[in-house]
């Protein structure tokens, strides 16, 4: 395997074990995160830690985008100095979920600097960033996407979706599914409470039926033994289904599910359950039943 030098940028609670797969995997790996501290248990995997995000993509091959939204990595980019201190021909890798408007307009402006994109945003958690089993959705330039392979091995299993922006609307389509689906778990085990039956039961009952899901399995599981630390927070969700309304407005398209679950994040947000697992949806609507 040939190392190569790759730069993360974002080193959070995804950001961090997928620096740690590629490290582990035999690569040159180098990080910068704002708050150096959330960084600094890399250096027991031989990472190299940056003050300066521009002095950690200096030289890359590859720098790979983990960043909160889609304006934090266009400040990155083009205010913080990434883009103009990419090498001409590296490839950055956003991994972020953000708009797919905003990556095909990163795109474009990396592209007139001589560096290549994808953005390439990804599901499964935190369980998954450090199994190394994410779902990587990349849009951007076939031949970038083969180029890019060596990465994504160490991190998932990784499929093309379409050209630049295509990685962000697939990932959009994953959080709408994930968003309602929760929304779903929460509802029917809390009816089944509030009838008089043992949600944990319930769940076990329908496993494997048509109803069975990942979200049932991983999300419901948590509802039921009431486990809120988060993997991945309601604050997060709820960014996700707003990006998803906007794009949805964008191409006049209307998503009245999406909709209505965006207004439930919301309340639970705004009832100060923000820091929560994105599971935390059945608090919100545990208290909107007097079932908390």
């Amino acid at each position: 395997m040939n190392t190569l030098k790759i730069a993360v940028l974002g080193t959070g609670m995804m950001g961090l074990p997928m620096a740690r797969r590629l490290a582990q995997a035999g690569h040159e790996v180098h990080v910068w995160n704002r708050t150096r501290a959330k960084a600094e248990p890399l250096a027991a995997d031989g990472v190299s830690i940056h003050d300066s995000a521009a002095d950690a993509v200096r030289g890359v091959d590859f720098a790979v985008s983990l960043l909160e939204s889609g304006a934090i990595v266009g400040e990155v980019l083009f205010t913080l100095g990434v883009a103009d201190a990419m090498p001409k021909g590296s490839l950055f890798i956003d991994m972020a979920s953000i708009q797919p408007r905003e990556a095909r307009e990163h795109a474009g402006k990396l592209a007139a600097l001589g560096v290549r994109h994808l953005d390439a945003p990804v599901s499964g958690g935190t369980l998954g960033a450090q199994a190394g089993t994410l779902a990587i959705m990349a849009g951007g330039e076939a031949a970038d996407f083969e180029h890019a392979l060596p990465v994504f091995a160490a991190l998932g299993r990784a499929t093309h979706v379409g050209p630049h922006g295509a990685g962000q609307l697939a990932k959009l389509a994953n959080q709408m599914i994930v968003g309602i689906t929760i929304g779903a778990v929460a509802e029917a085990l809390l009816l089944a409470e509030r009838g008089g039956a043992d949600p944990a039961k319930v769940r076990e009952a329908i496993s494997g039926g048509f109803a069975d899901s990942r979200i049932l399995q991983v999300h419901g599981e948590r509802m039921v033994k009431h486990d809120f630390a988060p993997r991945g927070r309601m604050t997060v969700q709820l960014k996700d289904m707003r990006n998803a309304i906007a794009t949805a407005e964008e191409v006049g398209f209307d998503a009245p599910i999406t909709g209505l679950l965006e207004q439930l994040y919301a309340e639970g947000v705004k009832n100060g359950l923000g820091d929560l697992d994105q599971a935390g949806l059945f608090v919100e609507l545990q208290r909107r039943n007097a079932l908390d």
